[in-house]
């Protein structure tokens, strides 16, 4: 589809949906332990020197991060953080993307709840 036409997507778009996608079918089967947890998507990650354990990385490239949340009156809910311009660099094309997006989101609900991958897929 031309870029001017009604039904045309634009990556992020897309990346979105693939996120929304996994997302939607881990919340089905685990809808009370993902109870509040966000899911967000950047183009980019930050430009730090140093990243934390929190981040999944490839080689020295941010994948995603996981941002554990404080519990309390004014807490901050649990929120995994997708950078779509390095998971789309490592993709073939739109199925390999979702499967590395698939796996990604997999890794960082599994490190959110304490579990293995495995356990979740």
């Amino acid at each position: 589809m031309p870029a001017s036409a009604p039904l045309s997507r634009t990556r992020a778009e897309i990346f979105d949906d693939l996120v929304l996608d996994s997302v939607e079918a881990l919340e089905q089967r685990f809808s009370k332990e993902l109870a509040g947890v966000e899911f967000a998507v950047e183009d980019v990650p930050p430009d730090l020197n140093v990243y934390d354990s929190d981040v999944l990385e490839d080689g020295e490239v941010p994948l995603a991060r996981l941002l554990p949340g404080r519990p309390g009156r004014h807490g901050v809910p649990p929120r995994i953080v997708l950078y779509r311009r390095p998971l789309e660099f490592r993709a073939a094309d739109r199925e390999d993307l979702a499967d590395l997006v698939h796996d990604v989101i997999i890794e960082q609900v599994a490190n959110l709840l304490g579990v293995a991958p495995e356990d979740l897929d």
